[in-house]
C-alpha cells in the first residue's frame, strides 16, 4: 500500500528538520518566521507502474530564507542551494530517501523560483525545491 500524502509530508518535514536552524513544518504555517521550510503537494501520478506499484507524488518544498534585503538571508541561500553540506536542502531531503520507511525512494530534481515573496507587506527570499517521491 503506497504512503499517504500526510505520511510523505511528515517525512519531508522530518528531513528538513535536519538542517540546523531551519524551522520545519509538514504544512504551510500561518506565521512565517524565517528560516522556515514546508512541503506542498503538487501532483500525484497513480499508474507509473502496472497494478499501481509506483505511485509518484510531486511536492514543492518551500523554504523561506529570510527578509529579501537581509545580507544573512543571501548568505544562507548559498548554503541551502549547495549540492552537499550541513545546510544543503538537497542533501537533507535525500539523506533518507525512504522518509523513515514510508516511501520507496525520492529525488530532489531542482531548486526553482529563487525569488522574492511578499507577505503582509514584507519581502522575503524564497526557494522552491521540486521533489518526486515514489510512494
Amino acid at each position: 500500500m503506497p504512503a499517504t500524502v500526510s505520511q510523505v509530508a511528515t517525512g519531508l518535514k522530518n528531513r528538513l528538520a535536519t538542517v540546523s536552524g531551519l524551522r520545519a513544518f509538514d504544512y504551510q504555517p500561518e506565521q512565517l518566521n524565517p528560516p522556515v521550510g514546508f512541503p506542498v503537494i503538487e501532483s500525484i501520478e497513480y499508474h507509473a507502474a502496472m497494478g499501481g506499484g509506483d505511485v509518484q507524488m510531486r511536492f514543492n518544498v518551500f523554504v523561506i530564507v529570510g527578509r529579501y534585503l537581509d545580507r544573512v538571508a543571501h548568505a544562507n541561500l548559498d548554503a541551502y542551494l549547495s549540492y552537499s553540506g550541513a545546510s544543503s536542502l538537497r542533501a537533507a531531503l535525500e539523506g533518507d530517501r525512504t522518509l523513515g520507511g514510508v516511501a520507496q525512494t525520492l529525488i530532489v530534481d531542482s531548486a526553482t523560483s529563487i525569488s522574492s515573496l511578499t507577505v503582509a507587506e514584507a519581502d522575503f527570499l524564497q526557494i522552491v525545491c521540486s521533489v518526486v517521491v515514489h510512494a
